[in-house]
């Protein structure tokens, strides 16, 4: 994911000394950084904007090199534009974007680094081990679940709103866990968040101390807390231009091809919170905007319970 900042002295500072990311790559333009378990080159990308608080793109590796051959071939059929671009640090890269104009970026290679994982000196703040998931908002929860399950995404949990029969949110994995892709209702096509996999809750507490006294205890929106849906132990922060970045630990495993989607209610709290402070406000409105896509407001009526 490429997100666009204002200062990148100031992001770095949060991505790499607070949340723990490691920086693989600088210039006086880009960040790029990789989380402890990975050895591709980098996960995420802080690129200096006059734009900041948005979202240049998002980037899936495919299972081989034909593979892009054969999404060129797929999204062009759909109409989508498809060009192939360059990127540091990568092999071929496809930029095309999803039904409700997302950027998606494919590619197979990418430089490998060595392996950081027992180089526990290196490990600070919340010792983030992986990149785990996306979840944006969508005017339309029902076509991106079912473009995505056209593209090998299965649904694993799911929020259905018992008048229209309409999705409100779903979420969609690709590698086994709850979800690597997640809707959820509201103006969209923007960012809801991007989320880092830590070994413990433990982890998430220390985070919390840390972000307490380094100047960062107001960009604590949501949590600690556990989910009813992925029943993950979970953390939301901001950085220091609006991106949410949630931290997460504890989902359950579902690599099964034949698992059923659990159905949840819409009104029902503990989906969202099966325990802990409920959702603010915020955390169902604010979103950060993809880079010259428009949004559009979803028709759907149905709200769950907020918070004050």
């Amino acid at each position: 994911m490429c997100l666009n900042v204002t200062n990148l002295t100031a992001s770095k500072n949060f991505y790499c000394n607070t949340l723990g990311l490691q920086c693989t790559g600088e210039s006086d333009s880009h960040i790029y950084l990789r989380a402890m378990e990975e050895r591709g080159h980098h996960s995420v990308i802080l690129q200096k904007s006059d734009a900041p608080g948005t979202v240049d793109v998002m980037g899936f590796k495919t299972f081989d090199e034909n593979d892009l051959t054969n999404a060129e071939r797929y999204f062009k059929a759909l109409g989508h534009p498809t060009s192939w671009v360059e990127r540091p640090y990568q092999g071929r890269t496809l930029l095309t974007c999803d039904n409700i104009g997302i950027p998606l970026e494919f590619y197979h290679k990418m430089d490998r680094l060595e392996p950081i994982h027992q180089k526990y000196a290196l490990y600070r703040g919340v010792k983030p081990l992986r990149i785990d998931h996306f979840n944006c908002f969508s005017p339309d929860v029902d076509a991106s679940v079912a473009f995505y399950s056209d593209i090998g995404f299965r649904v694993t949990e799911y929020t259905e709103d018992e008048e229209s029969k309409k999705l409100w949110a779903a979420w969609m994995h690709r590698k086994g866990g709850v979800h690597d892709m997640a809707f959820t209702n509201g103006t969209g096509p923007r960012l809801h968040h991007v989320a880092f996999w830590v070994p413990t809750p433990l982890n998430i507490i220390d985070l919390l101390d840390l972000m307490a006294t380094t100047g960062y205890v107001d960009h604590i929106e949501r949590g600690p807390g556990r989910h009813g849906i992925s029943n993950a132990f979970f953390l939301y922060v901001l950085d220091p231009d609006g991106h949410r970045i949630e931290i997460y630990c504890s989902d359950y495993q579902t690599v099964d091809p034949d698992l059923e989607p659990i159905k949840w209610d819409l009104k029902d709290p503990q989906r969202q919170t099966l325990w802990g402070a409920a959702a603010p406000k915020s955390w169902f409105e604010h979103g950060t905007p993809f880079t010259g896509v428009d949004t559009r407001k979803s028709n759907l009526k149905a709200t769950p319970i907020i918070a004050p």
